[in-house]
């Protein structure tokens, strides 16, 4: 579980084809001691787990699948790319963002650019399977950053990054027509799966009026 604070940028300083899964040598700016092998770090809003690499090199290493290269936009990550690093929550931290699991639900296009004195205003288009867990005002993490949904449109949203967000992040480098990962909040996808549970519930019981007069109870 991550909360969408970037902790701090990342250098790819090298990748590996490996089959058809490929290895990340990530050099973050920041110098963690608390890092060990299996540890999981959210690269860029994607879970990745830290593995073992060669001990002459910095930094740290991470396996990409092909389902993770499919589904996110790290397969457009090249050598000398930064990219944004948290490591996971640990228990009785503050919450400063959101409930963010590193499970990227679809990725997201760069539309457009508007600033308004310091501060940035970004307009994405986003896929249906994002777009309806979000709600004006909510929660989005966008490439690992937690956000909140100025404006939201049938084909994407709105939002905007004031001069804090912009020095700790690299969103305000983002090319026109890049691709970013996006990630809903979590909590509407709990209230589907809910809401979806107690319809088929109700649509698969067998009881019935005619059950229910049976034992004398009568319809209203």
């Amino acid at each position: 579980m991550f909360t969408g604070l970037i902790e701090t940028l990342g250098t790819v300083s090298k990748i590996t084809p490996m089959g058809e899964a490929t290895r990340f040598l990530i050099q973050p700016a920041a110098q963690w001691n608390d890092v060990a092998i299996g540890d999981s770090i959210a690269i860029n809003g994607v879970c990745l787990t830290v593995v073992p690499q060669n001990e002459s090199q910095d930094g740290y290493g991470f396996d990409l699948g092909p389902e993770t290269l499919q589904v996110s936009s790290l397969s457009q990550v090249e050598e000398g790319s930064q990219v944004h690093m948290e490591r996971a929550l640990q228990v009785g931290s503050r919450l400063g963002g959101h409930m963010v699991q590193g499970h990227v639900d679809g990725v997201g296009t760069l539309q457009e650019q508007t600033w308004v004195g310091e501060t940035l205003k970004l307009r994405f288009a986003a896929p249906h399977q994002v777009l309806k867990y979000c709600i004006h005002k909510g929660s989005i993490a966008i490439d690992g950053v937690s956000l909140t949904i100025n404006t939201l449109h049938d084909d994407g949203f709105e939002v905007w990054l004031i001069p804090h967000t912009l020095e700790k992040t690299r969103l305000h480098e983002i090319n026109m027509g890049e691709k970013v990962n996006l990630e809903a909040d979590l909590i509407g996808k709990y209230v589907e799966r809910l809401t979806l549970g107690a319809q088929e519930s109700q649509e698969s019981s067998n009881i019935t009026w005619s059950s229910l007069a049976a034992f004398g109870q009568q319809k209203p």
